[in-house]
């Protein structure tokens, strides 16, 4: 006997008939999909690195965003000394537009972000070489079971900047603009020559009707005259 499809065990006979593993099967995805859409991301702009000279004061961007909120943030910033993963700063953000108090393990490091707007940015002061290198901006949202997400951002550092050579770019732009201009030159010549061929044509047309009419015109006045005979006198 079937037990009815309103009581609590009948999931059971449901799965044992195979419909529990097909709802499974698409009901999964469904669910994976909402729940990547909402995950945390953490971003540091679409330019991912930047060049400063040694000395300067630069700031590392990075903000985070989460389609359901945050609830006691965690986030850090590393720096990758050659293969080792070193904690420049770390915080937890209570909720959003909390400024979060921001302790800092190394030197000329300061917190700018404030939390204002997810901004989670941090300040170098007085650039080194050794400065130079690879920043990781890493979040964790315990509002979307833990769910963390990272940014990297590299830093070069030289002693000085140095001016692009734009010769060759230039060279390239006046050739390819020197010859469309030749190429315009050249159409606007054919079409000019075309255009006056076309009119001394119709000129030569003109001509050969007019000539041709007055030859006819001839010949008939002296077909007429030469036809012409006297007529004769009455006796």
């Amino acid at each position: 006997m079937i037990t009815p499809a309103y009581r609590p065990h009948t999931m059971v006979l449901h799965c044992k008939t195979g419909v529990c593993p097909i709802f499974m099967f698409f009901a999964i995805p469904y669910f994976s999909g909402v729940w990547s859409a909402q995950a945390l991301e953490m971003s540091v702009g679409k330019i991912p690195f930047l060049q400063a000279v040694n000395g300067s004061t630069v700031t590392l961007p990075c903000t985070y965003a989460s389609c359901i909120g945050i609830e006691n943030l965690y986030f850090n910033w590393q720096f990758n000394d050659n293969g080792t993963m070193q904690k420049v700063c770390e915080s937890v953000i209570p909720s959003e537009g909390v400024v979060p108090d921001v302790t800092i393990f190394r030197e000329r490091v300061e917190f700018v972000g404030k939390n204002h707007q997810n901004n989670v940015s941090i300040l170098l002061l007085n650039i080194t070489f050794e400065d130079g290198g690879q920043y990781t901006c890493f979040g964790r949202n315990p509002k979307e079971h833990h769910k963390n997400h990272s940014a990297i951002f590299n830093l070069i550092v030289v002693d000085e900047l140095r001016e692009v050579d734009n010769t060759l770019t230039i060279i390239i732009a006046s050739a390819v603009g020197g010859a469309i201009a030749l190429l315009m030159g050249f159409m606007l010549l054919k079409n000019f020559t075309l255009f006056v061929l076309t009119k001394l044509e119709e000129k030569n047309k003109e001509c050969l009707v007019t000539s041709s009419g007055i030859d006819n015109t001839e010949n008939g006045l002296s077909g007429s005259k030469a036809d012409s005979k006297p007529t004769p006198k009455k006796k």
